[in-house]
């Protein structure tokens, strides 16, 4: 018996459960993320519960988070609605952008390896070829894994940890006006990159600076005001 117990797969209560509730988490955000939940779209436990084949359980705790990650809002007698990003939410992002960002790419500059320098480079030649080939989806994607990457050059873990949430918003800003925005996303991507192998973190930061904030201006030319 104490052999059977050795081998035996070791369950833990409830694990189920807890990869359950993380799947639902990940295709909610998903789905309002890439707008297949618009703004403003009214999302009813038993509705979301519908649509993924799931109990309201689940889904209800997923609807905790996201509204915790500022996706939707809770109201009275209404339940959860997807946030709308007027003029002000996207100003707000962008002014937190600007910090993190410009200073990830300096720090980058300064602590870059050959290997993290090479992993930037290949991102933006993959985003170059779906901007070629038309496939906005994929440039979204890319855009985001970028500065994703800057961070994991910078080799700040606090500015890892804190940007997780605030790059779904990113993806999802960018995604709603990629068609104009992709090909001076990847010079500007470029330049970022060239300052980083330069290891010269002054022109960094100014790179990261210009590109969020020519990223902020296309962004609100699209939104609603506040």
């Amino acid at each position: 018996m104490a052999e059977l117990d050795a081998v035996r797969p070791i369950r833990t209560v409830g694990a189920d459960h807890v990869a359950l509730r993380e799947q639902v988490l990940a295709e909610l955000r998903r789905r309002i993320v890439d707008g297949e939940y618009g703004e403003g779209e009214r999302l009813t436990e038993t509705r979301v519960a519908d649509d993924f084949g799931v109990s309201r359980n689940p889904v209800r705790e997923a609807l905790r988070v996201v509204e915790a990650e500022g996706f939707v809002e809770i109201l009275p007698r209404r339940g959860a609605v997807v946030t709308t990003l007027d003029e002000t939410a996207v100003r707000d992002l962008f002014a937190v952008r600007e910090q993190l960002e410009t200073l990830a790419a300096g720090q980058a500059a300064e602590r870059a390896t050959a290997a993290g320098i090479a992993g930037l480079r290949t991102l933006i030649d993959q985003a170059a070829a779906a901007t070629a080939a038309g496939d906005l989806d994929r440039v979204a994607e890319l855009n985001s894994d970028f500065h994703r990457a800057v961070l994991d050059v910078s080799a700040n873990r606090w500015l890892q940890s804190m940007s997780a949430a605030l790059y779904h918003h990113v993806h999802r800003v960018f995604r709603t006006g990629a068609a104009h925005r992709a090909p001076h996303s990847l010079d500007e991507h470029t330049h970022l990159v060239n300052a980083i192998e330069a290891r010269n973190p002054t022109e960094a930061t100014n790179a990261a600076r210009h590109h969020v904030q020519a990223a902020a201006q296309a962004a609100l030319i699209q939104r609603p005001t506040a």
